[in-house]
């Protein structure tokens, strides 16, 4: 099996491309490559098979069974500036355009197109709102996180108005929004592990904000079925999967599960005003959050190992 990751030396792309190179996908080998603008650098790394330039993506004849689109600068690795969040649309739509531009050209169409998106699209719910926001609820409130979500998800569905043939040519493309990923080393985690084992890590504003978590290692194999799913039965063209656990959390909870794993007090507190001064507008992924659950994979018979945070950050 042939796979093509826009995005692949990220923290998902990298663990799902050595989880697609180890397992494969129902025992099918996976070879996999990336799209990057930094070939050369990450052909170093030697984790996927083969890495080309978006040149090259743009005149290739190559054809892979199945695209991820997971491409985008972090949406919190620094201040929402307006120069910023520019690119942050950027870092999302042009490699999409791409990924589009590449499955309108190729005669041999891929068997799915995944593509990235968060639960940022569904904007900000009310702490004391116990709504489970599934696959087919509506966006709550209209904000940046939202608009840059509906614009990623939008540009990646017109993948499926390239078929030539609406009947056999449709290509079917797969929404994940992904929630915050739990793992011991990187990500959300791996920006909180320093002050937490310092004793000076502690809830968020009153600490009652939801958040919508999964470990990576669920993440990864919940992709994967995503994948298994399209190519063992006939699906819609147009899908939506929340890539969350069922049990969302509130941050005081996810400050105790880090104060439990790393044997350190969680007593601070950092004010919501000081949230607010420090980030700016970004303030709101630390102190506004949805609840959302991943109905559409469990519809389908996807089963989670890490029931808890605890049980992900020592996975």
């Amino acid at each position: 099996m042939k796979i093509l990751i826009t995005g692949g030396s990220g923290f998902l792309g990298t663990a799902l491309t050595q989880s697609l190179k180890t397992h494969g996908v129902k025992g099918d080998t996976a070879s996999v490559t990336w799209v990057s603008r930094s070939v050369e650098k990450e052909k170093t790394k030697n984790i996927a098979d083969d890495v080309i330039s978006y040149d090259d993506f743009a005149s290739t004849n190559e054809t892979y069974d199945v695209i991820i689109n997971l491409a985008g600068a972090g949406i919190a690795d620094s201040r929402w500036t307006e120069a910023r969040k520019q690119e942050l649309f950027d870092s999302r739509l042009k490699p999409t355009q791409a990924v589009i531009d590449y499955i309108e050209r190729i005669g041999n169409k891929p068997k799915l197109l995944i593509s990235g998106s968060a639960i940022g699209w569904y904007g900000i719910q009310k702490e004391n709102d116990p709504t489970a926001l599934d696959e087919t609820s509506p966006m709550t409130k209209t904000d940046f996180a939202h608009e840059i979500c509906q614009a990623w998800e939008q540009l990646a569905l017109t993948a499926q108005d390239t078929a030539t043939n609406a009947v056999t040519d449709a290509v079917p493309v797969a929404i994940v929004r992904t929630g915050v990923v739990i793992a011991p080393e990187g990500g959300m985690v791996g920006r909180l592990i320093t002050p937490f084992k310092m004793g000076t890590g502690g809830k968020l504003g009153n600490g009652q904000q939801i958040m919508s978590w999964i470990s990576r290692s669920d993440w990864l194999r919940a992709v994967i079925f995503i994948i298994e799913q399209n190519l063992t039965h006939t699906l819609p063209t147009q899908q939506i999967y929340n890539l969350t656990n069922p049990t969302p959390i509130s941050n005081a909870a996810f400050t105790d599960a880090m104060g439990t794993w790393l044997y350190r007090p969680t007593l601070m507190t950092l004010p919501a005003f000081v949230v607010k001064t420090m980030f700016g507008e970004m303030s709101t992924l630390l102190l506004d959050g949805q609840r959302v659950v991943p109905t559409a994979l469990m519809d389908h018979g996807f089963e989670f190992n890490d029931l808890t945070v605890l049980d992900a950050l020592k996975s």
